[in-house]
């Protein structure tokens, strides 16, 4: 099982600090064989990365650059940059950065640069309330998947996270059936494209310590993306306990 924090804009060198009780959870013999990632903002990559260094947690970024070499792109960061602090993981195709602009293209470049570099990606798919409504839900997530991964020969360093955007922030989570289809739709179509016989799909979007037993009942769910609920370590580790319970 997978627990990604995506601490998106949150957090100071204090924050730091906070994440001891996480690595102390990490090394007790029940939770040694889940994956704990923490993706902070890009300025507190480096002080988490040696934070952990001790512990099994890795530490990805929140976003990365389409370009992997070194440009003239004022305030961004790639994929090498990510790298060479330590970095192992990338989060791309969130939502919050498709409505900043992220076309389906624009990610599939994003992730051949990040693959390039040996990241691995945590590729966030996911539809609005209107697409859901309309019943377009299968058609978004499937060009998302298509298009996003284009040209990618397997998903050896690939994550997926399945991120209704009418979730996300808004304390509400699917009906534990409709989810369990749409994760096995992803899985599927990843499947039929990759010949992958066990593709890993995350589900993120409101989850949190008092619905996190709703969510663990569906099996079919290899992991979560968890936001707000991981900025806080209590918060984090009551997930996570009540997953492996």
């Amino acid at each position: 099982m997978y627990f990604i924090a995506n601490w998106k804009m949150y957090g100071n060198l204090s924050s730091i600090n906070t994440v001891k009780n996480v690595i102390n959870l990490s090394k007790k013999t029940k939770f040694k064989k889940i994956k704990i990632i923490y993706c902070p903002p890009y300025t507190l990559l480096r002080p988490l990365i040696k934070k952990l260094r001790k512990s099994k947690i890795q530490v990805g970024a929140q976003n990365c650059h389409t370009d992997n070499e070194f440009g003239a792109y004022t305030g961004s960061v790639n994929a090498k940059m990510i790298k060479s602090v330590g970095g192992k993981f990338v989060i791309i195709g969130h939502s919050e950065n498709r409505l900043e602009g992220d076309s389906n293209k624009k990610i599939n470049l994003k992730i051949k640069s990040s693959l390039k570099e040996n990241l691995k990606v945590i590729f966030c798919i996911g539809e609005n309330l209107k697409e859901k409504r309309n019943k377009k839900t299968n058609k978004i997530l499937k060009s998302q998947i298509i298009n996003g991964l284009k040209n990618v020969k397997n998903l050896n360093n690939i994550i997926v996270a399945y991120e209704p955007i009418w979730a996300i922030g808004t304390g509400i989570i699917p009906k534990s059936n409709d989810l369990d289809k749409k994760v096995k739709t992803i899985k599927k179509i990843l499947n039929k494209r990759f010949k992958s016989k066990n593709p890993k799909v995350l589900y993120g979007g409101s989850v949190n310590s008092k619905n996190i037993s709703d969510l663990t009942q569906i099996s079919s769910i290899d992991g979560f993306l968890i936001g707000g609920a991981s900025q806080k370590s209590k918060n984090f580790i009551d997930i996570i306990k009540k997953t492996i319970n």
